[in-house]
Protein backbone atom coordinates (compact mmCIF):
# COMPACT_ATOMS: atom_id res chain seq x y z
CA UNK A 1 0.00 0.00 0.00
CA UNK A 2 1.36 3.59 -0.79
CA UNK A 3 1.38 5.95 1.32
CA UNK A 4 1.59 10.20 1.05
CA UNK A 5 1.74 13.21 3.13
CA UNK A 6 0.63 16.58 2.25
CA UNK A 7 2.32 19.03 4.12
CA UNK A 8 0.59 22.71 3.35
CA UNK A 9 -1.14 25.02 5.72
CA UNK A 10 -4.45 25.49 3.45
CA UNK A 11 -6.93 23.17 3.95
CA UNK A 12 -7.88 23.38 0.28
CA UNK A 13 -4.75 22.22 -1.03
CA UNK A 14 -5.17 19.13 1.46
CA UNK A 15 -8.38 18.35 -0.46
CA UNK A 16 -7.31 18.67 -3.72
CA UNK A 17 -3.82 16.64 -3.61
CA UNK A 18 -5.83 14.51 -1.43
CA UNK A 19 -8.80 13.56 -4.51
CA UNK A 20 -5.30 13.32 -6.86
CA UNK A 21 -3.31 11.02 -5.00
CA UNK A 22 -6.03 8.71 -4.16
CA UNK A 23 -6.77 8.41 -7.87
CA UNK A 24 -3.14 7.12 -7.97
CA UNK A 25 -3.94 4.44 -4.97
CA UNK A 26 -2.53 6.47 -2.23
CA UNK A 27 -3.69 5.23 0.95
CA UNK A 28 -3.47 6.74 3.90
CA UNK A 29 -3.08 10.40 2.50
CA UNK A 30 -1.70 12.08 5.70
CA UNK A 31 -2.16 15.53 6.58
CA UNK A 32 0.16 18.20 8.23
CA UNK A 33 -0.69 22.00 8.37
CA UNK A 34 2.07 22.66 10.86
CA UNK A 35 6.17 21.73 10.84
CA UNK A 36 5.95 19.76 13.97
CA UNK A 37 2.92 17.53 12.67
CA UNK A 38 4.94 16.87 9.44
CA UNK A 39 8.10 15.91 11.52
CA UNK A 40 5.97 13.15 14.01
CA UNK A 41 3.76 11.66 10.73
CA UNK A 42 6.75 11.10 8.29
CA UNK A 43 8.55 9.42 11.67
CA UNK A 44 5.31 7.57 12.54
CA UNK A 45 4.53 6.79 9.27
CA UNK A 46 7.22 6.87 7.04
CA UNK A 47 5.17 7.63 4.14
CA UNK A 48 6.88 6.85 0.24
CA UNK A 49 5.61 10.57 -1.31
CA UNK A 50 5.81 13.82 0.63
CA UNK A 51 3.86 16.99 -1.08
CA UNK A 52 5.23 19.83 0.80
CA UNK A 53 4.80 23.37 0.28
CA UNK A 54 7.53 25.81 0.49
CA UNK A 55 5.70 28.65 2.47
CA UNK A 56 5.04 26.82 5.78
CA UNK A 57 5.34 28.86 8.53
CA UNK A 58 7.82 28.30 11.45
CA UNK A 59 10.93 26.07 9.94
CA UNK A 60 9.70 27.06 6.02
CA UNK A 61 9.61 24.31 3.36
CA UNK A 62 13.28 24.42 2.32
CA UNK A 63 14.64 24.13 6.15
CA UNK A 64 11.80 21.19 6.59
CA UNK A 65 13.11 19.06 3.12
CA UNK A 66 16.74 17.40 5.90
CA UNK A 67 14.75 16.13 8.36
CA UNK A 68 11.44 15.00 6.87
CA UNK A 69 14.68 12.82 5.11
CA UNK A 70 15.90 11.82 8.08
CA UNK A 71 12.90 10.46 9.12
CA UNK A 72 11.99 8.96 6.04
CA UNK A 73 14.96 8.30 4.06
CA UNK A 74 13.51 6.45 1.38
CA UNK A 75 10.82 9.17 0.75
CA UNK A 76 9.98 11.11 -2.18
CA UNK A 77 9.59 14.64 -2.03
CA UNK A 78 7.54 16.67 -4.62
CA UNK A 79 7.30 20.60 -3.80
CA UNK A 80 4.24 21.99 -4.72
CA UNK A 81 4.91 25.75 -4.35
CA UNK A 82 4.10 28.95 -5.52
CA UNK A 83 7.27 30.33 -5.61
CA UNK A 84 8.68 29.22 -9.21
CA UNK A 85 11.51 31.48 -8.51
CA UNK A 86 14.46 29.74 -9.76
CA UNK A 87 16.61 30.32 -6.55
CA UNK A 88 14.28 28.48 -4.87
CA UNK A 89 14.33 25.50 -7.16
CA UNK A 90 18.03 24.74 -7.10
CA UNK A 91 17.90 25.35 -3.19
CA UNK A 92 15.15 22.68 -2.90
CA UNK A 93 16.60 20.16 -5.19
CA UNK A 94 19.97 20.68 -3.57
CA UNK A 95 18.59 19.57 -0.40
CA UNK A 96 16.94 16.78 -1.36
CA UNK A 97 13.31 17.35 -2.94
CA UNK A 98 13.56 14.72 -6.20
CA UNK A 99 10.83 17.32 -7.95
CA UNK A 100 9.07 20.79 -8.00
CA UNK A 101 5.79 21.91 -9.21
CA UNK A 102 4.38 25.16 -9.15
CA UNK A 103 0.68 25.55 -7.57
CA UNK A 104 -0.28 26.85 -10.94
CA UNK A 105 -0.37 23.82 -12.77
CA UNK A 106 -2.90 21.77 -13.76
CA UNK A 107 -4.38 18.03 -11.96
CA UNK A 108 -3.00 15.98 -14.95
CA UNK A 109 0.76 17.95 -14.24
CA UNK A 110 0.22 17.20 -10.59
CA UNK A 111 -0.26 13.32 -11.49
CA UNK A 112 2.71 13.06 -14.01
CA UNK A 113 4.74 14.64 -11.19
CA UNK A 114 4.06 12.18 -9.01
CA UNK A 115 4.31 9.19 -11.49
CA UNK A 116 7.57 10.66 -12.20
CA UNK A 117 9.07 10.76 -9.04
CA UNK A 118 7.85 6.84 -8.61
CA UNK A 119 9.11 5.59 -11.68
CA UNK A 120 12.76 6.80 -9.52
CA UNK A 121 13.23 9.82 -11.63
CA UNK A 122 13.06 13.60 -10.92
CA UNK A 123 10.82 15.93 -12.12
CA UNK A 124 11.12 19.46 -12.66
CA UNK A 125 8.80 21.33 -15.64
CA UNK A 126 10.22 22.42 -19.07
CA UNK A 127 9.81 26.43 -18.01
CA UNK A 128 11.94 25.87 -14.68
CA UNK A 129 14.19 23.70 -15.94
CA UNK A 130 15.90 26.33 -18.16
CA UNK A 131 15.39 29.13 -15.52
CA UNK A 132 17.49 27.22 -12.87
CA UNK A 133 19.86 26.42 -15.93
CA UNK A 134 19.90 30.23 -17.22
CA UNK A 135 20.94 31.44 -13.38
CA UNK A 136 23.53 28.72 -13.25
CA UNK A 137 25.42 30.19 -16.40
CA UNK A 138 25.33 33.89 -15.57
CA UNK A 139 22.03 34.61 -16.66
CA UNK A 140 20.59 37.97 -14.96
CA UNK A 141 19.48 37.05 -11.45
CA UNK A 142 16.03 38.23 -10.76
CA UNK A 143 15.74 40.46 -7.95
CA UNK A 144 12.99 38.21 -5.93
CA UNK A 145 15.70 35.77 -5.89
CA UNK A 146 18.02 37.05 -3.74
CA UNK A 147 15.25 37.03 -1.16
CA UNK A 148 15.21 34.23 1.84
CA UNK A 149 13.10 31.88 2.46
CA UNK A 150 11.69 34.09 5.50
CA UNK A 151 11.42 37.23 3.48
CA UNK A 152 9.29 35.63 0.23
CA UNK A 153 6.92 34.25 2.92
CA UNK A 154 6.48 37.27 4.14
CA UNK A 155 6.83 39.50 0.96
CA UNK A 156 3.32 36.76 0.32
CA UNK A 157 1.97 37.78 2.73
CA UNK A 158 1.92 41.46 2.69
CA UNK A 159 0.93 41.14 -1.15
CA UNK A 160 -2.20 39.10 0.62
CA UNK A 161 -2.92 42.34 2.24
CA UNK A 162 -1.76 41.27 6.02
CA UNK A 163 0.14 43.67 8.43
CA UNK A 164 3.08 42.93 9.95
CA UNK A 165 1.66 41.48 13.19
CA UNK A 166 -0.73 39.52 11.14
CA UNK A 167 2.53 38.33 9.66
CA UNK A 168 4.41 37.59 12.39
CA UNK A 169 1.32 35.56 14.42
CA UNK A 170 1.11 33.48 10.89
CA UNK A 171 5.18 32.56 10.75
CA UNK A 172 5.25 32.16 14.36
CA UNK A 173 7.79 34.98 15.12
CA UNK A 174 8.42 38.11 16.95
CA UNK A 175 7.12 41.54 15.23
CA UNK A 176 10.49 42.80 15.08
CA UNK A 177 11.60 39.93 13.09
CA UNK A 178 8.81 40.36 10.55
CA UNK A 179 9.89 43.97 10.51
CA UNK A 180 13.28 43.20 10.03
CA UNK A 181 12.46 40.96 6.98
CA UNK A 182 10.32 43.77 5.49
CA UNK A 183 12.60 46.14 5.55
CA UNK A 184 15.64 44.09 4.13
CA UNK A 185 12.87 43.43 1.37
CA UNK A 186 12.59 46.47 0.55
CA UNK A 187 16.42 47.34 0.55
CA UNK A 188 16.83 44.45 -1.66
CA UNK A 189 14.09 45.13 -4.16
CA UNK A 190 14.60 49.16 -4.34
CA UNK A 191 11.04 49.97 -2.31
CA UNK A 192 10.58 53.14 -0.60
CA UNK A 193 7.46 51.41 0.93
CA UNK A 194 5.35 48.64 2.14
CA UNK A 195 2.20 49.98 -0.61
CA UNK A 196 5.13 49.61 -3.42
CA UNK A 197 6.21 46.20 -1.71
CA UNK A 198 2.35 45.03 -2.02
CA UNK A 199 2.45 46.56 -5.65
CA UNK A 200 5.76 44.48 -6.50
CA UNK A 201 4.30 41.07 -4.89
CA UNK A 202 1.66 41.16 -7.23
CA UNK A 203 2.84 41.97 -10.32
CA UNK A 204 5.81 39.44 -9.70
CA UNK A 205 2.62 36.88 -9.43
CA UNK A 206 4.27 36.01 -5.41
CA UNK A 207 0.45 36.41 -4.93
CA UNK A 208 -2.29 35.09 -6.94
Amino acid sequence: MKSALVIDDHPVTHLGCGQLLRELDYDPVLEALTDRDALSLAEVYLPGLIVLDLGMPGLGGLNLIEPLLRRTPTARILIFSMNEQAAFVSKALAAGASGYLSKNSGPDDFLDAVRTLEAGKAYLPHDMAMAVATAKIGGHADPLSTLTEREHQVLRLLGEGQDLQSIADALRVSYKTAANASSAIKRKLGAKSTTELIRYAISAGVVS
